[in-house]
């Protein structure tokens, strides 16, 4: 799978929204989940409208459902709040008093094909939304306070799952902020989003179901996961042993590499720069456990390692002595003759029982007088 970090889109379950969050990007996600999918035609209160992809039509009552405003002026506060931030457009016509407001990032890549007579909605809690994965940037930007909504969309934009240049991000999708910010301090976040030290550990604790923290050794920092993103393949949640694992390795790569910063602002490059090596060393570890893996299951193998006796071709050789009957008694020059007394058909190995394949020959008649 490709790094979600090359792509200008992100991907947000419907169901995933943090109704339980404030902030301004917590009204913006309720409009955008609520937004047209599609071209067509949607009816409101008994009006046809036309609506088009990213754009929402209908009443004040209807848009203080969709924000769970209390009045219709906090409602309309809210729109024309995020019109000035430049998310939305919106219109309220005095007439007859329909309200239309637009989507101004929508990504029309995900759009649904027009349907004239099907559903422009989505249901509530169910599909996703596309966002673009700058979106939070103005905020950061105007150097604005973040609420939590702000914070919890601010992390869900800068996930990545895969990435060569992280090798946390292929045991779950991790949290990277830019080429060298895949180990993250609280400090690092509550300088971005203008918060105290303690009120980042908070959130964190609040949001633990979904972005999941793993503290490094010292002041390296912390790896932080996106537990709850979607993808192709399934993932577990990282255990810590792990997040150490991938960490060790990364700093024996790094051993006889020097460069000048801070323990996390040097871990950061390391695991830019050592992240593929990381990777490609898992790789080959799998590789030859899987092959030892598979061979020591095979019973041909098994059996050999079980039995403690060596391996020995079956004999074909008898040797007969006539002893006392002999009357050359201990002279006798037919003492300890060998005699070929047939070839095995086979040379396998026979179980415990079996009867070897031996070709008899005839009854020999010695003569012992």
């Amino acid at each position: 799978m490709k790094c979600l970090r090359k792509f200008v889109w992100v991907k947000i379950p419907r169901a995933e929204i943090p109704h339980n969050s404030k902030g301004m990007m917590l009204y913006f996600l309720r409009l955008a989940s609520r937004a047209a999918f599609r071209k067509g035609t949607a009816l409101y209160c008994g009006h046809k409208n036309e609506v088009d992809a990213g754009c929402w039509v209908g009443g004040v009552v209807g848009l203080k459902s969709i924000l769970e405003a209390k009045s219709r002026r906090a409602a309309l506060e809210i729109l024309d709040e995020l019109q000035m931030m430049g998310y939305i457009t919106y219109t309220l016509e005095p007439k007859n008093k329909r309200l239309t407001y637009r989507i101004t990032d929508w990504v029309c890549a995900c759009a649904g094909k027009e349907e004239p007579d099907g559903n422009i909605y989505a249901t509530p809690d169910y599909g996703f939304v596309c966002m673009p994965r700058n979106i939070t940037e103005r905020l950061a930007e105007k150097g604005q306070v973040f609420a939590e909504a702000d914070a919890w969309l601010d992390l869900w934009c800068h996930t990545v799952y895969r990435d060569y240049g992280n090798a946390f991000s292929f045991l779950a999708p991790a949290i990277q902020y830019g080429k060298y910010g895949s180990v993250l301090t609280l400090e690092t976040l509550g300088q971005r989003w203008k918060w105290e030290k303690t009120k980042v550990w908070r959130f964190f604790q609040k949001f633990a179901s979904c972005y999941s923290l793993h503290k490094l050794p010292g002041s390296f920092g912390c790896v932080i996961f996106n537990t709850c993103y979607p993808t192709v393949d399934e993932f577990e949640a990282p255990r810590t042993e792990e997040v150490m694992r991938i960490l060790e390795l990364i700093r024996i790569q790094a051993r006889n590499t020097h460069t000048a910063g801070t323990d996390n602002e040097r871990l950061n490059r390391f695991v830019a720069w050592k992240s593929r090596r990381v990777l490609q060393a898992m790789e080959d570890t799998h590789n030859r456990e899987a092959i030892l893996e598979k061979t020591e299951e095979s019973s041909d193998f098994r059996d050999r390692q079980n039995s403690r006796v060596a391996e020995i071709p079956p004999i074909i050789r008898a040797y007969f002595s006539h002893g006392r009957n002999c009357k050359n008694s201990r002279n006798c020059i037919y003492d300890c003759i060998g005699r070929i007394i047939g070839e095995p058909k086979s040379f396998e190995f026979f179980t415990m029982g079996a009867l070897r394949p031996f070709e008899i020959p005839p009854i020999l008649d010695f003569d012992t007088s």
